[in-house]
């Protein structure tokens, strides 16, 4: 091998071999998908796991003839619809957000408000209404 192909061998390597770590030492200058409404998206997941829970159990108790039930499975069902776009509208920090949030604080307020009526008698209506309350006023702060 020649001087000149052993240097440019050697430059070769050393260009490759340097690009890693001189990426490496750079920061990264954006974001990971960190939304500026992450809380507000977690508080509506949250809702919405605890709703799914609570709607079974009033489906169930419902099917066992207890149609007290009936107004607290109308409420969960749209918090949930509620609740579901809230989500998604909150990851993807759309312009309709604070609309969206005001009309999904009134629902959630109203599921907590039915939810609570059954607490002392069942669990899942009482922790669908502690998801409602936080989601509702984390709607409260974005919508205002």
């Amino acid at each position: 091998m020649q001087r000149r192909e052993l240097l440019a061998s050697l430059g070769v390597v050393a260009a490759v071999t340097a690009v890693p770590n001189s990426a490496a030492q750079s920061p990264h200058q954006h974001s990971h998908g960190t939304a500026a409404f992450q809380t507000l998206a977690d508080k509506a997941g949250d809702c919405v796991s605890k709703g799914e829970v609570c709607l079974t159990h009033c489906y169930e108790l419902l099917a066992q003839g207890d149609k007290s039930m009936a107004s607290c499975a109308k409420s969960v069902r749209e918090m949930l619809a509620l609740c579901n776009a809230l989500r998604s509208i909150a990851s993807q920090e759309a312009p309709t957000l604070p609309k969206l949030a005001a009309i999904a604080q009134d629902a959630c307020t109203r599921c907590e408000a039915e939810c609570r009526k059954h607490e002392e008698m069942h669990a899942a209506c009482k922790a669908c209404a502690e998801a409602c309350a936080a989601c509702a006023a984390e709607c409260k702060r974005v919508a205002a």
